[in-house]
């Protein structure tokens, strides 16, 4: 099998691309295509398991995932000296090319560039015209796609120089491939990827201003979870240690550009963006940008903070620029350009748009606007390329026309690994993708490679980010799978051979502050609400699923009237229908003529987002808002998440295999209550781990106390409602012992009690567990004392916090007062406990305002909240009744 990137192997009188194995100390280790089959299994399920995600998550499916090719992409050292040299050169060459055009022009007045091709260009910004980045290098990091033509040599087809992505991409790719091909990976004398990094966050501390000081403040800026590489940015500032923020976290006060921490303004010194530049600002640049910061632009006039890459560096990814860049290399470096582009021809000079116009049919033509699809001439009919001829002759200074550019063999990808398909060709384009055209021939292949400005130079990563396609577009957004690359050097065989904990964190953060936004924090004490929502929900389902297995059938016992009070604490999402709530209200009361309906809505709790108060819901929203604080989260957080929604699919996938009838009823619905069990105690399993790693795994930082309290407060009001809608009324003694005994088990506290009441369970012994016990973890007593001490160790709110104390010293008070014995005695004709409804209703508004409160004093921003979840009315819900839920 071929392949398109690695270095050619001499094969007789012909010079094939193909994986090979020679280099290893032990050739008999070297994977079989059966080896890379399980391998891209492994590497599936390992991607999932870290919350590799690629692509914006706008609807209920979320983000895809990021696929990958455990094979590798084989650089010999000598081929990839000569690349790496090349590699400096033209990014020399871009960075000076950069700095005339925003200085001088004299490449402009010499005619050396033609002045159309860059200032009609949307990436040349007159804003920042004569601006400086300290450093002495204009273009920071730059990434450059390239190809191998059709006798094996390296071509670039695009630069990347707006906010190159896919860094982290890389380096997961690489830890990835370390794992599911530990035995190849353990033999190989690889080069490291960690170096390029220390040298990118150098290189952030060199560009910073003078007035930084010695530890420069620097932040990574995103355009948030909606972005299709929010995984790559946030893995990005967890290796860089950089706060990962958005434009609504930043202000620009009196020249100078700030963090809105949470305990007050954090000075920032340097940016590095992963928002494009017309977005950055919306005083200067695109007017109504929320992603970007008003006054971003004065704040760089004035030398207080610098951006890398800087504003308007885009203009060196029109590719008008590739048909001038040999000439520019001869008069600016006096050198000859050691990395070709493919040819091109930009319709703005006459001669070249006759020779386009003359040659449709073999050229691709591409658009120099950003973002702009190119169109493969040889693809369309004779109508449509007359009408192409004439868009391009009315604009020509619009288009350019590029030569096709190919491999003459098939990179490999194994069938079957991560999904990967047979055969098909591309040209690359598209944010993330590489640009360029490639000939119609078996399969695209595109290398992403990075250089960062550093000593004086240029520092090329070792190695990147490579991608294979079928279709023909070579982007991740259209299925590419993305391929590690070896560059081999003998040197690093005495380094260590997996990557370490310094290649994914290079250094610690320098932050005088907490360097976590009131966004940020919203986002963890959310994060933390919704773990413990799915949690309870789990724990319901469980126990209802329990007494439906045992008395479903027989609804006039004592277990099935207990049933129905469980299900008719269910029936506001799970049984819509009155006529169905009306039949289990009669079950309850043990009419024995009532035969209690079957309730497949215990599955859409458990399995449909589209249900209120169902578990799937919850763990969408955790999902949402981990992902949006990744940075602030250790790397193990993901791997828990992953196995829930893993174990959600796999129950989805079998409810569909059992073939439901079409009004959505089982056949049988207590085997689907008895199949539901596996997956509530995988589901219940990923939610311990995941509360495991946050006890054990974070620093108790500012913003584990926000995680902590959005717990403590989610599992206190959960506990209120649960209460109130099973105990409130007062059922017969056997029915009200069982259902005592579910609320138990729901609330992890049945063997709690069972040791220390062995005689039987009373209403005044399981409220004295779970509303005095302060040794009880599920208790609400607990709850408020842990609550409280979160809040006291987050820094003070800028707005008054006297309402939020307040609410919660009201709470405290009144379950301090609450006689477990007493609120059990007053019960009225029909059968309520009145004085226990009222200090649960009492208990349940304060802990859903004091919610609010905190809602209000620690997370307040300037502009509306961007939702995590739709808004509906409530802050609060029981698993028993769920109720509307608000999330920022």
């Amino acid at each position: 099998m071929t392949d398109l990137l690695s270095s050619p192997r001499p094969d007789g009188a012909v010079v094939a691309h193909r994986p090979d194995w020679s280099w290893l100390t032990e050739p008999a280790d070297a994977p079989t295509p059966e080896d890379l089959l399980r391998a891209g299994r492994q590497a599936e399920q390992v991607l999932a398991e870290h919350g590799v995600t690629y692509g914006a998550d706008r609807t209920d499916g979320g983000a895809g995932p990021w696929r990958l090719d455990p094979e590798p992409v084989v650089v010999d050292e000598p081929e990839w000296l000569r690349l790496d040299a090349a590699l400096v050169q033209r990014a020399e060459l871009l960075d000076a090319v950069l700095h005339d055009l925003y200085g001088p022009r004299r490449l402009l007045t010499d005619r050396l560039l033609p002045p159309s091709a860059v200032l009609s260009h949307p990436g040349f910004v007159r804003a920042v015209d004569g601006l400086r980045t300290p450093g002495g290098r204009e273009l920071v990091l730059t990434a450059t796609d390239l190809v191998r033509d059709s006798d094996g040599a390296w071509c670039a087809v695009a630069d990347r120089t707006q906010a190159p992505s896919g860094l982290g991409y890389a380096m997961e790719d690489r830890r990835v491939v370390a794992q599911v091909l530990a035995p190849v990976y353990r033999q190989a004398t690889i080069a490291r990827l960690g170096p390029f990094f220390h040298a990118l966050r150098q290189a952030l501390r060199d560009v910073a201003p003078a007035s930084a000081g010695d530890e420069p403040r620097a932040v990574l800026l995103s355009a948030g979870p909606a972005s299709e590489t929010a995984f790559d940015q946030a893995y990005l500032a967890s290796m860089l240690g950089l706060p990962l923020v958005e434009g609504s976290d930043l202000l620009v006060r009196e020249g100078r550009l700030h963090l809105e921490g949470i305990d007050g303004l954090e000075p920032v010194d340097v940016v590095l963006r992963r928002v494009d530049a017309d977005w950055c600002d919306p005083l200067d640049l695109r007017a109504g940008s929320r992603l970007g910061v008003p006054g971003l632009v004065r704040a760089v006039r004035g030398g207080s903070v610098s951006l890398v890459n800087p504003l308007g560096v885009s203009v060196l990814e029109s590719p008008a620029l590739a048909a001038y860049l040999p000439r520019l290399a001869r008069e600016v470096l006096d050198q000859d350009l050691a990395l070709p582009s493919a040819p091109t021809w930009w319709c703005g000079d006459e001669r070249a748009l006759r020779h386009v116009l003359g040659r449709l049919d073999r050229l691709v033509l591409k658009p120099t606007a950003p973002g702009a699809e190119p169109v493969l001439g040889w693809a369309l009919g004779e109508e449509e390329r007359a009408a192409l001829a004439a868009r391009v002759a009315a604009e020509p200074w619009a288009w350019v026309g590029q030569e096709p550019v190919g491999p003459h063999a098939a990179a490999p990808v194994e069938v079957g690994a991560a999904g990967v398909g047979t055969d098909g060709t591309t040209t690359t384009d598209g944010p993330g993708t590489g640009v360029g055209p490639v000939d119609l021939g078996p399969r695209a292949a595109v290398l992403r490679a990075y250089a960062v400005a550093h000593a004086g130079s240029y520092t090329v990563m070792a190695g990147g980010l490579a991608r294979v396609a079928d279709s023909l577009v070579v982007s991740s957004s259209r299925g590419a799978v993305a391929k590690d690359v070896w560059v081999l050097d003998p040197s690093a065989a005495a380094e260590p051979t997996a990557p370490s904990r310094d290649e994914t964190l290079v250094t610690a953060r320098a932050w005088r502050g907490h360097g976590i936004s009131p966004r940020a924090a919203e986002n963890l004490f959310w994060m933390g609400r919704y773990a413990e929502r799915a949690e309870d929900e789990v724990r319901v389902l469980r126990a209802v699923a329990d007494r439906w297995d045992d008395d479903h059938h027989r609804p006039a016992s004592a277990g099935g009237r207990a049933l129905g009070v469980l299900l008719a604490a269910l029936t506001p999402a799970a049984l819509p229908d009155g006529g169905e709530a009306a039949a289990l209200a009669a079950a309850a009361e043990g009419d024995a003529t009532v035969v209690a309906p079957p309730v497949p809505a215990l599955r859409d709790l458990l399995l449909d987002r589209r249900t209120r108060g169902s578990v799937a819901r919850a763990v969408k929203r955790l999902t949402t808002a981990a992902a949006a604080v990744r940075d602030q989260l250790s790397t193990d957080t993901f791997a828990p998440l992953g196995r829930i929604e893993r174990a959600l699919r796999d129950e989805r996938h079998r409810a569909r295999r059992r073939g439901d009838d079409p009004a959505g009823r089982p056949d049988d619905a207590a085997a689907v209550t008895v199949g539901l069990r596996p997956t509530l105690d995988r589901v219940l399993e990923g939610l311990l781990a995941l509360a495991g790693v946050a006890a054990e795994g974070l620093t108790r930082d500012a913003g584990w106390h926000f995680l902590d309290a959005g717990r403590r407060i989610e599992r206190a009001q959960n506990l209120v409602g649960t209460l109130a809608a099973t105990v409130v009324v007062r059922h017969a003694p056997e029915v009200e012992e069982l259902v005592l005994e579910s609320v138990l088990l729901a609330t992890e506290s049945a063997i709690t009690y069972r040791r220390r009441h062995p005689s039987g369970t009373t209403l005044t012994g399981v409220l004295d567990l779970l509303v005095h016990d302060r040794t009880n973890p599920r208790s609400l007593a607990f709850c408020l004392d842990r609550l409280l001490a979160d809040l006291e160790a987050v820094p003070p709110p800028w707005r008054s916090a006297g309402q939020r104390d307040h609410l919660l010293q009201g709470v405290t008070d009144l379950v301090a007062e609450l006689d477990t014995v007493a609120v059990g005695s007053v019960v009225s004709d029909d059968g309520r406990r009145v004085r226990l409804a009222e200090a649960l209703e009492s208990i349940q508004w304060r802990l859903r305002a004091a919610a609010d409160e905190i809602e209000r004093v620690h997370f307040a921003r300037p502009g509306p909240s961007r939702a995590l979840d739709d808004l509906w009315g409530s802050t609060s819900g029981s698993p028993w009744q769920p109720t509307e839920e608000v999330a920022p």
